[in-house]
């Protein structure tokens, strides 16, 4: 008797710890790992261009997806345009100058603008461009970093009268990690306007 007194005690208390264990836990006890960092997936739609052939001293092709205007801010100066992409709050600014036996400086100017965002860049990739059937030389600015708020630059040149500089930038807070995607796109874009430039030598 002793033996199964002392057999069912040991039972009744393992029975009750166990029960305590179980009755204890709630949802607030439940421990979550972190998850990684997740962006909406962006639905880009398939790059087609038209051609931007007008009375200025250029001409270029540029996304349908995009819409050109004349820039109208107070600094502003003849031919100076914008191409706006409403759907992603980008807005690639092209600014254009007659060259003057001051190329030089022009390009030192470039050099600056891009150089202003050092401080918060990863890295500033350069690229040239150079196409003497054109012709056209210039250079290409890739500004790598998360809260760079103009991740792509670009000048061209016909060397001689003509000078046309890019510069893409967003109306939000940089965040250049979810909008990765928009900015490929739109460097492609780019890249495509500027090996489309031509020069129109009857305005200057």
């Amino acid at each position: 008797m002793t033996f199964k007194s002392n057999k069912l005690k040991f039972i009744s208390i393992i029975g009750l710890i166990i029960f305590l264990s179980t009755s204890c836990y709630n949802d607030e006890d439940e421990v979550f790992s972190p998850k990684p960092k997740a962006y909406l997936r962006i639905e880009l739609p398939v790059p087609s261009y038209q051609k931007f052939d007008t009375l200025y001293p250029f001409s270029f092709e540029y996304s349908t997806h995009s819409k050109i205007s004349p820039d109208q801010s107070k600094n502003s100066e003849p031919y100076w345009i914008n191409i706006e992409y409403p759907e992603y709050g980008a807005m690639v600014y092209l600014s254009y100058k007659k060259v003057n036996n001051n190329l030089s400086k022009y390009k030192k100017d470039a050099i600056e603008f891009a150089n202003k965002h050092l401080q918060l860049a990863d890295d500033i990739v350069e690229s040239d461009v150079y196409d003497p059937a054109v012709p056209v030389i210039g250079k290409i600015f890739e500004i790598k970093g998360i809260n760079v708020a103009c991740p792509y630059q670009f000048w061209v040149s016909d060397s001689t009268s003509k000078f046309l500089r890019g510069a893409l930038y967003f109306d939000s807070k940089p965040n250049n990690d979810s909008l990765a995607p928009i900015i490929t796109y739109i460097q492609n874009d780019m890249l495509h306007l500027i090996n489309t430039v031509k020069w129109n030598d009857k305005i200057k």
